[in-house]
């Protein structure tokens, strides 16, 4: 079972100011939440309905979770230190 894996369009403009190393690296994340949306490590967000958080160093991706439809929105990408301020 495979989920469609979407990214906002927040998200992406988020993606794209990370440096190319860091921003291949979130990619190749984002990219495996098709295969396993709550991989090992990925914990819910405290108040947030469907939200969920996964770590790639430094990096934060926050997305959403419609089993329903098998679909995942990636909300937010962002470092750790800022990536919450923003919530």
């Amino acid at each position: 079972m495979s989920y469609e894996v979407r990214v906002d369009q927040a998200a992406l403009r988020q993606l794209r100011k990370l440096d190319p190393q860091a921003r291949q690296r979130v990619g190749a994340a984002i990219e495996l939440l098709s295969e396993n949306p709550r991989p090992p490590g990925a914990k819910k967000l405290v108040g947030g309905d469907r939200e969920w958080r996964v770590r790639t160093g430094d990096y934060r991706i926050i997305y959403e979770i419609h089993d329903n439809v098998l679909t995942v929105l990636v909300v937010s990408v962002g470092n750790r230190r800022d990536i919450y301020k923003k919530r």
